[in-house]
């Protein structure tokens, strides 16, 4: 039988399917010269085998300290979780929520800018200056999110809420809820325009929003 027709697939398909071929003919394994892919250097087939070990392994490094750097960050984001989630708990007066809720979200998690506000409280808090400026379409706005928005700048009214509004280039906007109906939004900025983007995961935001929520509840009139 010629040899005309034979491919490198024949080849290695007939190789991987005979494996005595190489016992059989175990010379050839010392025989067989590769490129280095370090250089122009021939290698043995064992020290090419070595070489692609030592690169899966290097691999594999790198992928370990990534990996434990990923959890490192983890860790710490949830410390921080924890030390604005026990701020809010620690505020007896619920009309200091927002303000503690603001400057723990700034503290903890480096924000540049935050704000809230807080519609449908009870007459209690109803003069409140979180209680304060929320127009029809705003709190329309909020009902519609079902995950938090982050993205440019793109005029929004709660960026009025800031500090200083015209120095944020991205937001993220957290709606906070009671059931399924939104009674208040918090607002993120920042100079940095890919600081929230619309790419970015927001599972932390959604727990910030839960929280955040079920604290604020205290500012509302008694569920009936």
């Amino acid at each position: 039988m010629g040899t005309s027709g034979i491919t490198e697939t024949d080849i290695a398909n007939y190789l991987a399917n005979t494996p005595g071929f190489f016992e059989r003919n175990a010379e050839l394994l010392a025989a067989i010269q590769l490129t280095s892919p370090h250089g122009q250097r021939a290698v043995s087939l064992q020290e090419r085998q070595m070489e692609m070990l030592r690169d899966r392994i290097k691999g594999l490094e790198h992928k370990i300290v990534e990996m434990i750097r990923n959890g490192q960050d983890n860790v710490a984001i949830s410390d921080r979780l924890h030390r604005w989630t026990r701020a809010l708990m620690d505020t007896a007066d619920p009309a200091d929520l927002p303000a503690v809720l603001v400057a723990e979200l700034k503290h903890q998690f480096l924000i540049p800018q935050a704000g809230v506000r807080v519609w449908g409280v009870d007459a209690a808090y109803a003069g409140q200056p979180f209680a304060q400026g929320v127009s029809d379409d705003a709190r329309s706005f909020a009902n519609s999110l079902t995950l938090p928005y982050c993205g440019v700048n793109s005029g929004f009214e709660p960026v009025r809420w800031l500090d200083d509004p015209s120095t944020v280039m991205s937001i993220a906007l957290v709606p906070l809820r009671r059931g399924d109906t939104a009674f208040g939004l918090v607002v993120l900025g920042s100079p940095d325009p890919t600081r929230y983007s619309a790419d970015m995961g927001t599972e932390f935001l959604l727990r910030i929003g839960e929280l955040a929520g079920a604290a604020f509840t205290r500012l509302l009139p008694a569920a009936r």
